[in-house]
């Protein structure tokens, strides 16, 4: 095991992804949000830095290579549950998420069966345009519980007759009430949008992988 700045910051981004579930056990709305969507960004950055960092300084290792998408798939697997949890389990929600848990459990599985063999099957552009649509996907995803506790902050004082009068105009929003409704949905149903997309090419992207494995999985004739 080789420690270099790559390989740290893989790590770092490995033991970020059960920090984000930690986030919410420990601190209350709209701080857990903020430190979740805070940790999840800069954690979704150092793959982009590590993986530059290790080719221009030709650090590049097995370790790294390994621990890398180990790393990324915990970040999407972990912030995708949390999400759900405090989502209240929507299907439009469960669904891309479960297609993304059904490739990656199935991906990992093929690589694990093909041993040594899983390294002639490489990496597709498609595939880390995969991983880019997910991590945006959630990070838009974690942004709308940011604005929906900034909302429910803004009305707490205001009975329903005030705030329907503000959001359709009848009333002045002194308090910028309006644009943040319009975050939150923009950031809501932006980032389901964005979840079905990454849920798409995952598929895409495991159907291909799985296509490139096929002449591995042939068993020998006499």
């Amino acid at each position: 095991m080789t420690w270099n700045v790559p390989n740290i910051l893989t790590v770092i981004r490995l033991l970020a992804a059960p920090a984000l579930a930690v986030m919410f056990l420990y601190f209350n709305t709209p701080w857990a949000d903020w430190f979740a969507l805070i940790l999840f960004v800069t954690a979704a950055l150092t793959d982009f830095v590590d993986g530059y960092l290790a080719r221009a300084w030709k650090q590049e290792s097995k370790f790294g290579a390994m621990l890398d998408p180990i790393a990324d798939k915990a970040m999407v697997l972990i912030a995708l549950l949390v999400i759900i949890g405090f989502s209240g389990v929507k299907p439009w929600i469960l669904l891309p998420a479960t297609m993304i848990f059904f490739r990656e459990v199935f991906v990992s599985g093929l690589r694990e069966y093909l041993g040594d063999k899983a390294s002639k099957l490489k990496v597709t552009k498609l595939a880390k345009w995969k991983t880019t649509a997910q991590m945006i996907a959630i990070a838009v995803l974690f942004s709308q519980g940011i604005f929906a506790d900034r909302f429910v902050e803004l009305t707490q004082a205001m009975d329903p007759q005030m705030i329907d009068a503000i959001i359709t105009g009848q009333q002045e929003d002194l308090n910028g009430l309006l644009w943040v409704q319009k975050g939150a949905n923009a950031s809501y149903y932006g980032g389901i949008a964005l979840l079905w997309i990454a849920a798409g090419l995952t598929l895409i992207t495991g159907w291909d992988y799985f296509v490139k494995a096929l002449p591995f999985l042939k068993d020998d004739t006499k």
